[in-house]
């Protein structure tokens, strides 16, 4: 087993002066190793919501789980449309109170 992990040791370590080399001498780097932080690209549905969503359309939300949890694009597009309708509910209720008041100075 030991053999083993030196012969692993010395592969790795190959391997990091390979690419500490390649970068040295400004050569790009292997298509496989460029860009491993970017978005995979979604086969999956989206998640839907209707234009009004209520609670109970907000309790039949569910998600698809990635790797490490839930996909995080699903969930940021919900949550980011949840705070919009619940932006334009406050300016309605904003505007309703607006609307109101006139009528309750009026009468003092």
């Amino acid at each position: 087993m030991s053999l083993f992990l030196v012969f692993l040791a010395i592969v790795i370590a190959g391997a990091l002066v390979w690419l500490g080399v390649a970068v040295a001498r400004g050569r790009p780097l292997p298509a496989e190793l460029d860009g491993g932080l970017e978005e995979p690209a979604s086969g999956l549905p989206p998640v839907v919501l209707p234009e009004r969503p209520t609670a109970d359309d907000v309790d039949r939300v569910r998600f698809s789980l990635a790797f490490r949890g839930y996909r995080m694009d699903q969930v940021d597009e919900v949550l980011e449309r949840l705070r919009n309708r619940i932006a334009d509910q406050d300016r309605e209720i904003a505007n309703l109170k607006d609307l109101d008041r006139p009528e309750v100075e009026a009468s003092e």
